[in-house]
């Protein structure tokens, strides 16, 4: 309250400084708003003059104050203060008002573009360019204002580095981050810029160097989990699958351990870069995995390229994991990858049919029935303009209540796989009847009331009717197959008939459909098929496979099982057969 004196200015501004210092330091959250105090100080300085500043702006009032002040006494606090003010500037990312202040600091207007060669860093170089003064003994800091310009130096070029990588501007992001890897900051810092450089080289398309700075990050500091998730993204993109998956373990294993947070090797400092360099793209690149997250990615990854035992034991392992609560695991706002846990539930399904545990595959698939019999409703009109709704947490998909007619098409497309998948797994056991009821309840219409599923489809709906149209042929495809083990050929034709009409050209079904009528004794027609559908291959062969949406990773075990085994045999019985129809037995 007293009124502002000039000779107590210096200690004035001295005591503000280390004030803010410590207030900065150990709130140890993002610095958030104007620092007022800095600004009532500033206001002082310009009282003790005999001016006014109240109605200016921040920006305008450092302008005012380095303007009016000539006093060399005053000179080295308003720079220290001067500093602060621009910590706090770049926490806030203001790096317009941060270059700004350092011209002024600098006394000319000129000096950034004096000292920024072409092609160099405006604020980089005005920071560097700038002289900090020499402090007094009568006046100690309890962070030199030396130290704190290097840290200003390093959070600058990581903060435009990762502005840079977010607008896609890779080149310019690599030279920041490289400048920022040289700065002055803790391991754990260096350890992130290095799994920033290791994300801006792998979207620049070069993996090796993404590796090396990953690799890099992981040695400065091994508690830097995120970058070993994202080794293991880039040697999915590389298509090693071992190395992958060793770097899931390894981070599974890290995880579990639950590790403490890494100490900074460096000096400790009330103001440090982690406090000035809080973004949501760094916040992304840094994302924790949960444990959950990496069981779950193993046990897809193993399903994926055929380690069947591994995948059902990691699969069994997540299930545990759920059990507990999923919602702990990884919390709903994290941005998790997770699969819908239906889905998670059918893909297990999937890995114990394929180990041959196929009455464990029929109580998981049992699950996932049971759970979504009373959500599908008996009418589902899909409309035209229905709203995409907002994306649902991983966790979600089996509770009750009210559903969106998106997610009631979601519950019964997970039914019907369930029953897609018993089927498979009944005809495995040998159970062909068993087998030929499941299909038939996989019929995705026999769920509903006869008319009352009304598609109009819509570009956000396309998936999921996509889907269940596939669900829907490999069933009548499954149920055929069992027909024909039953002896009852017409029935199994029927089944092929529909399903080409589902997937007209489907070489599975058209195999089959030709088996059938071989089987009936009409071979005249399974030989003029088969040369229709031979011609149709050939015309296809060459063009791209895939070119459609992917199906879900349940499914692939479906495709695979649905495919005619016996291509050759059959090929050769009908060209034996037309050979002999025309008299050539050369043919």
């Amino acid at each position: 309250g007293l009124p502002a004196a000039f000779p107590a200015l210096p200690l004035e501004l001295t005591v503000l400084y280390n004030s803010l210092l410590f207030t900065m330091g150990a709130s140890d959250s993002i610095i958030e708003g104007e620092a007022e105090e800095i600004r009532q100080g500033l206001l002082r300085v310009l009282e003790a003059c005999g001016a006014c500043g109240q109605d200016l702006s921040t920006e305008e009032l450092w302008q005012k104050v380095l303007q009016e002040v000539t006093a060399g006494e005053l000179q080295a606090p308003l720079h220290w203060l001067g500093a602060l003010q621009a910590a706090w500037w770049l926490a806030a990312r203001r790096l317009g008002s941060t270059a700004g202040l350092f011209q002024l600091l600098s006394n000319t207007e000129d000096t950034g573009r004096a000292h920024c060669s072409e092609g160099e860093n405006e604020l980089l170089s005005l920071l560097r360019a700038w002289q900090v003064p020499a402090e007094g003994a009568s006046l100690p800091l309890v962070q030199s204002a030396k130290d704190l310009k290097e840290i200003l130096c390093t959070a600058a070029a990581f903060l435009q580095g990762l502005q840079e990588l977010e607008a896609g501007n890779f080149r310019t992001a690599l030279s920041l981050l490289q400048e920022a890897a040289g700065g002055f900051c803790s391991k754990r810092v260096l350890a992130q810029i290095y799994t920033c450089l290791g994300c801006c080289a792998q979207r620049m398309g070069k993996p090796q160097t993404a590796l090396q700075h990953l690799k890099r990050a992981l040695q400065v500091d091994f508690q830097c989990l995120p970058a070993l998730s994202h080794v293991a993204a880039v040697y999915h993109e590389l298509g090693q699958t071992q190395a992958e998956l060793q770097a899931l373990a390894l981070l599974y294993e890290a995880l579990e351990k639950n590790p403490p947070a890494a100490a900074s090797s460096s000096p400790y400092f009330l103001i440090q870069t982690e406090l000035l360099v809080r973004t949501p793209l760094l916040a992304s690149i840094l994302r924790h995995r949960h444990p959950s997250e990496v069981k779950y990615l193993l046990a897809q990854r193993c399903l994926q390229d055929g380690r069947v035992a591994d995948a059902v034991e990691h699969y069994l392992d997540f299930l545990a994991l759920l059990q507990e609560g999923l919602e702990q695991q990884v919390p709903l706002d994290s941005g998790s990858a997770l699969p819908r846990i239906p889905e998670v539930f059918l893909e297990a399904a999937s890995a114990l049919e394929q180990a041959e545990r196929h009455q464990d595959a029929i109580t998981m698939c049992e699950e996932v029935i049971s759970r979504t019999t009373d959500l599908i409703p008996r009418v589902l009109r899909v409309e035209e303009k229905l709203e995409q709704p907002e994306c649902p947490s991983p966790g979600a998909g089996l509770a009750g209540g009210l559903l969106s007619q998106k997610e009631s098409l979601c519950c019964l497309t997970w039914r019907a796989a369930g029953y897609l998948h018993q089927g498979w797994a009944w005809a495995a056991l040998g159970e062909s009847k068993e087998a030929v009821t499941q299909f038939s309840r996989g019929n995705v219409w026999r769920m509903l009331s006869p008319g009352a599923c009304v598609f109009s489809v819509t570009e956000n709906l396309l998936p999921e009717v996509e889907v269940l149209q596939k669900i829907r042929m490999l069933s009548l495809v499954g149920r055929g197959t069992q027909f024909l083990e039953l002896g009852r050929h017409k029935e199994a034709l029927l089944d092929f008939q529909h399903s080409l009409q589902i997937s007209p050209g489907d070489p599975a079904a058209a195999s089959y459909l030709v088996q059938a009528l071989w089987k009936l004794n009409r071979k005249q027609e399974a030989a003029a098929h088969w040369q229709k559908f031979s011609q149709s291959a050939r015309e296809e062969e060459g063009q791209q496979e895939g070119q459609g949406r992917p199906f879900p990773l349940h499914l692939a075990s479906c495709l695979k099982r649905a495919m005619f085994p016996h291509s050759d045999s059959l090929a050769r019985s009908i060209q034996d057969y037309l050979g002999t129809a025309t008299g050539d037995p050369s043919s």
